[in-house]
């Protein structure tokens, strides 16, 4: 008899269920959203709320307790640098399971777990870009340093007969494609040119 027992088995042995659930709120602090079944959700919301109350501590200690529970320092680091800052005025409750429809194979109940609040990406800092912009390649050295008039004038002389002969071999291929095969029968049909 398993009297006053709390937590679910979810049909699996012990290691096997703490790899199940480290994995699970793995993939929920990368993805802040995941879709399991019910009973897997609400134990994996009770194992990351008790990670994020580590995290909000901040402390060496509790980082390394995360990283040996999660075996993930990576996880560890968005848990404490990103996602403990959004919830430090909170007491517990940072995740919640939402019901969704039966699984259709197996009409098992299924759930979303998610965290309360809005947890965004970190946005890259800017300064790769900033970094290209300042140092100039060999090619765009040379481009700076020709004058650029000869430049216009002779792209745009060029440019305009090409221009117009384009258009007008364009236009007629598409009157030769309009004209004949059985398309273009069907266009004069409907449009009632026959």
């Amino acid at each position: 008899m398993r009297h006053q027992k709390l937590r679910r088995k979810l049909g699996v042995t012990s290691d096997h269920r703490r790899a199940l659930l480290r994995n699970l709120v793995k993939s929920l602090v990368e993805r802040k959203r995941i879709r399991t079944t019910l009973a897997r959700a609400k134990e994996a919301s009770a194992f990351a709320d008790k990670m994020v109350t580590l995290a909000k501590k901040g402390t060496l200690h509790a980082h390394r307790l995360i990283i040996s529970e999660l075996a993930c320092p990576t996880t560890a680091g968005v848990l404490v640098k990103q996602i403990a800052p959004k919830f430090k005025e909170r007491q517990g409750g940072y995740t919640r399971v939402l019901r969704l429809m039966p699984r259709p194979g197996d009409n098992s109940n299924m759930a979303l777990l998610e965290f309360t609040e809005v947890i965004d990406e970190p946005k890259k800092p800017k300064k790769a870009k900033a970094g290209k912009a300042g140092k100039t390649t060999k090619a765009e050295a040379v481009e700076t340093e020709k004058p650029e008039t000869p430049k216009t004038t002779k792209t745009s002389a060029k440019t305009k007969p090409a221009a117009s002969e384009k258009p007008e071999a364009v236009d007629e291929k598409k009157e030769t494609d309009k004209k004949g095969g059985f398309l273009g029968s069907l266009r004069k049909f409907l449009k009632g040119d026959e």
